[in-house]
């Protein structure tokens, strides 16, 4: 008597938990630099007028000095 076992389920079964773990990691990445981008506006909001005059940011332009490198300007 000869037992033979496969394993025809594991490689989409792998593949798809690869995929997941992937996407799982590119949103924390994403959340991560949200985050810090957030905490460099706070801290920009938070300086004076003359302050952020003296860093050449105008307070209207906080949001689009701290995300720049994203936009095709």
């Amino acid at each position: 008597m000869s037992n033979i076992a496969t394993n025809a389920t594991a490689a989409p079964l792998r593949g798809a938990w690869d995929r997941f773990i992937a996407a799982l990691e590119q949103g924390f990445d994403r959340m991560a630099r949200t985050q810090s981008r957030r905490a460099q506006i706070e801290a920009l909001e938070a300086k004076s007028d003359a302050e952020l005059e003296r860093l050449g940011i105008p307070r209207d332009q906080i949001a689009y000095h701290v995300f720049k490198d994203l936009f095709y300007t």
